[in-house]
């Protein structure tokens, strides 16, 4: 399983199918903002981050273009990442509350972060095009994960879809009646993991108050309760 992570990793890395988002994510790092002038950036797919042999598997959309486009790591280096490594830490699944950058030293434990797409898109919106050129390395994951994996967390509507998508192509097998998105919804797949659906911690949902921090970490206390039961 480990060589198999590691080999589609460094094929994440090394991607360049998308010319828009290979363009965006240099432009980037080459004109940051000033608090970030002078740091090294990334500037390069993301692979996904955790425990190999995780049974919690979550799934966001894309990395922020000076967040973990900036520090190379899922979720690192933005208030979306500090919402999910401090809940993360509370349910258990986190060595530290925080991660600042990819050589903080921070562990994950039975739980695995990746992405719908592994690129920072322009306005944090990847294109549909873009979301079919990526999504054969989610597909290729839940075929590496599939003998292990209890629970999947999707953060927002759009990694509920990709998920959704991806699982059938991985052999999955979905409900007679079709999985809805909603904050808080799981639902057994046949044969398969628990799929827990929420918000995903952006500012737009975090600073409205559409989610709060009790709200988020009920969502992985309910993934803990599960992989425990």
């Amino acid at each position: 399983m480990q060589d198999g992570v590691d080999g589609l990793n460094r094929r994440v890395v090394l991607c360049r199918k998308c010319p828009r988002l290979v363009r965006w994510r240099a432009a980037c790092a080459k004109n940051p903002p000033r608090r970030y002038l002078g740091q090294d950036y990334w500037a390069k797919p993301l692979a996904g981050f955790g425990d190999p042999k995780a049974r919690l598997l979550i799934i966001g959309l894309a990395p922020a273009a000076h967040g973990g486009n900036r520090t190379g790591r899922m979720f690192t280096g933005d208030r979306s990442g500090d919402w999910l490594y401090g809940a993360l830490y509370h349910a258990g699944f986190a060595s530290q509350p925080n991660s600042d950058n990819r050589h903080d030293g921070l562990e994950l434990s039975d739980c695995y972060i990746t992405a719908a797409v592994h690129c920072a898109p322009p306005l944090n919106k990847p294109s549909l095009t873009e979301f079919n050129r990526c999504r054969p390395y989610l597909v290729h994951e839940l075929k590496l994960m599939r003998s292990q994996l209890l629970v999947v967390i999707v953060l927002g509507k759009i990694a509920f879809d990709t998920f959704v998508k991806a699982y059938e192509e991985s052999g999955g097998t979905l409900p007679k009646r079709r999985p809805k998105f909603g904050h808080g919804v799981s639902m057994r797949l046949p044969g398969g993991p628990l799929l827990i659906c929420s918000y995903h911690p952006s500012q737009q949902n975090t600073f409205t108050g559409k989610l709060t921090r009790p709200m988020f970490q009920a969502v992985f206390k309910q993934a803990r309760a599960a992989l425990s039961g």
